[in-house]
Formats: C-alpha cells, structure tokens, sequence
C-alpha cells in the first residue's frame, strides 16, 4: 500500500492498494505515479482533481496482453525483469522511464504507451541504483562497486540504443545508493562500507572526476538525497546523516539523525527558497515508520557532527 500525504502540513490525504506484495520503488511524473513492487511489476496511477484529490489506475507494466504475445514468439525477456525491480528513474527529455533490477538489466519504458523499448545489459552483478540527469544521461550502480554512464544518442533524427560511456570504481565495495546534485555537477554513491563516494564534474571537460569520500556511517549507505547545498544519507546502522557542501566543496556532517529501529531504506529531502535556513528531510526505515526532521543550518551545528536535528513528527 502506498500512503499519500499533503505537504507541508503531512496530513494523510489517500492510498493506493494493491493485491501485490511490497512497494519497492516510486516515481511521479507530471500527473502520473509510478510504482514498482516486489512481483516485477510496476503500477501506474494517474492524479485526477475533479472535486476530489484521487488516484486512478491506469495500467500495470508489462501489459498483459503484450507480455502474453511476446511469451509465444520467445521475446518474453525484452518485456518483463526475471528479477526483482530495484529502482526507477524518469527521463524527462526523451519521455522515458528506466527500471532497474537485481537481474543485472535497466530496461527502458516509453511513457506515452507504456512499451519496452530497450534492455541494457548494464553489469555483470546486480543493479542497485539508477538516476538520470537532465541533460538525458543514466547513471546505474551496481554490486560489480562500479557506476556507469550511459548516453541515447540521435542518429538522423532517431534515438538509438543507450551505449556505455564512462564507469567509475568505488574502491571495490559495492555501490547501494546514488544521487545528482540539481545542476548535475556533482554524483555521490553509497557503499556498503558505509563510505559515500563522489565525483567532480570538470568545468571545461565535462568529465566526472573522482573528489573523495564522505566518512561517518559504519553500515551499507542504502539511500541518498541532494538538495540545495545539502546531501542526505540514510545506513543500515540505523542512522541519517546530512551533510553541508561548502563553497570550497568540502563537505561536513551538519547532522546526525538517530531514532529508526530498523534500517533506513530511503530519504527524501526539501529546502525554502533560502537553503540557509535548513532543509526538511524524510526518512523511511524498515521498522514501518516515517519520520520528518528539521535540520537548520548556524554557526554552531555546522562546526560539529553531533548535533542532532531536531524530529518534526513521525507518520
């Protein structure tokens, strides 16, 4: 079941349910949701405003019709995971969405009738991650502790299959969690070892360029969030950091968030207009609760990694 609230006062206003088993993915899209569950499949809803705020459900992809014809043509893999979905992305510019999936492939969805047009045999070990960036380029992040750039380039007016154009090693340790600052300038990656790589991207080059890691979490990093000048992480050990990215490009923990009992799966995060004033941070853990931190930003909570922000409440 997926839970919606109204911001910023977090009032409940709805759920979608389903017959299926766990959620283990989201993404919206202009009026559309885009839900992936632990069966393989992803459900799409659609927002509608006609008196009352409500979800309509429009579809579930694979569709069945075409999987089913595509099951006695022998072209069944091109449509459906043969593993469990791990993330969803959406590329706004080409009007596509990725899924990404512990069977080592990114398949790609074209939004506007739901079909798959393309599987990427992306890495030899399992799919974690994914995230695209405005410019169009897909990042994947995989149990292989690398992180792969992939480009859908335009061949006479038509896009063509994604190629390969950069991978980038995490030290050997398996990457769980990546996120983009707005702009694209700068890539973080999660570990298991609970270090959170980052890269650069070169004023001039426009190549990524390894910048260093942030230490803090003593378990995988299995979720992260960037805002504004702030990046969220969220561990296994049960805690969420946030930390602030000076103008030199260092970073430091601003915050560490403790009160999960189980681990943090996944965090989202929001700022006002002056991102000095703090961020509003989400996270989500797998003991079944949600809860909403305010983390402000002063001379005082920036010069130690102890402060703690302060919980809103927790849903």
């Amino acid at each position: 079941m997926i839970r919606i609230w109204r911001l910023p006062e977090f009032t409940e206003c709805g759920q979608l349910k389903t017959k299926a088993c766990m959620v283990v993915a989201l993404e919206v899209h202009k009026e559309r949701v885009f839900a992936a569950y632990g069966d393989g499949k992803i459900r799409v809803w659609r927002r509608t405003w006609d008196g009352d705020f409500k979800h309509v459900r429009l579809a579930t992809i694979p569709r069945t019709g075409s999987y089913v014809r595509n099951y006695i043509a022998g072209k069944d893999k091109m449509m459906k995971h043969t593993g469990p979905i791990t993330s969803l992305a959406i590329n706004v510019a080409n009007d596509v969405m990725y899924s990404a999936s512990l069977d080592k492939t990114v398949k790609v969805w074209r939004i506007s009738d739901l079909k798959c047009i393309e599987t990427i045999q992306a890495h030899p070990e399992p799919i974690n991650a994914i995230t695209v960036a405005d410019d169009g380029v897909l990042f994947t992040a995989s149990d292989d502790a690398t992180v792969k750039l992939w480009r859908r380039n335009f061949c006479r007016g038509d896009l063509q299959p994604h190629s390969l154009t950069v991978t980038l090693t995490a030290k050997r340790s398996p990457v769980k969690s990546l996120a983009l600052t707005r702009e694209g300038g700068i890539l973080y990656g999660g570990c298991t070892d609970g270090y959170i790589h980052y890269w650069l991207k070169g004023w001039f080059s426009g190549q990524l360029q390894y910048g260093g890691a942030l230490q803090g979490h003593t378990h995988a990093v299995m979720c992260l969030a960037s805002v504004a000048n702030y990046v969220v992480s969220g561990s296994a050990d049960l805690t969420s950091r946030v930390w602030i990215r000076e103008q030199d490009g260092q970073h430091t923990c601003l915050a560490v968030l403790v009160g999960h009992r189980g681990p943090i799966r996944c965090v989202a995060a929001f700022s006002g207009e002056e991102s000095e004033d703090g961020c509003t941070i989400c996270t989500g853990s797998l003991d079944g609760v949600l809860k909403v931190w305010r983390v402000t930003c002063n001379n005082k909570s920036s010069q130690s990694s102890e402060e703690h922000g302060n919980e809103y409440f927790q849903l």
